[in-house]
């Protein structure tokens, strides 16, 4: 079940729907709602992600997905389209999430503790993801208590 998306929206930014999947459990996949980032005045200025509940596969590669677009970063959008995610992620009476980044990113890993993050390890990823076929080898792996 999907609910309203309407009111994830500040001052400065909104999440505006662009789609929605059901998951797909044989497949490890979550259910999961993908967002554009956009200032007020409707430019946009990136993309976030949030997969409902919790799995082997979120264990690494987390619930929260973001990323800023470079002409836009540096001003803290990341973690305030984290916070609009997390309204979300209560309406589904979730009570943790868990973000991941690459662990050699240092602004992103500032962003997971910004919104409150608790880094609980450094993991490998799997050989067969995505990340690990563009050269990337380990994730840092926050919790954030919602």
């Amino acid at each position: 079940m999907f609910y309203d998306t309407s009111d994830l929206r500040s001052d400065e930014l909104v999440l505006v729907l662009r789609s929605k999947s059901e998951g797909s459990p044989e497949k490890g996949l979550l259910p999961a709602y993908c967002f554009d980032i956009r200032l007020q005045d409707d430019r946009l200025i990136g993309r976030c992600d949030l997969r409902i509940g919790h799995n082997e596969k979120s264990r690494i590669i987390g619930n929260v997905g973001y990323g800023i677009f470079p002409a836009y970063r540096g001003r803290h959008y990341g973690a305030k389209a984290c916070e609009l995610i997390f309204k979300q992620a209560r309406k589904h009476a979730m009570e943790y999430l868990l973000i991941s980044c690459d662990a050699e990113n240092a602004a992103s890993a500032r962003t997971c503790e910004l919104v409150g993050g608790r880094l609980v390890e450094i993991a490998d990823l799997p050989t067969d993801s995505e990340a690990y076929a563009h050269g990337k080898r380990k994730v840092r792996v926050y919790r954030v208590e919602l």
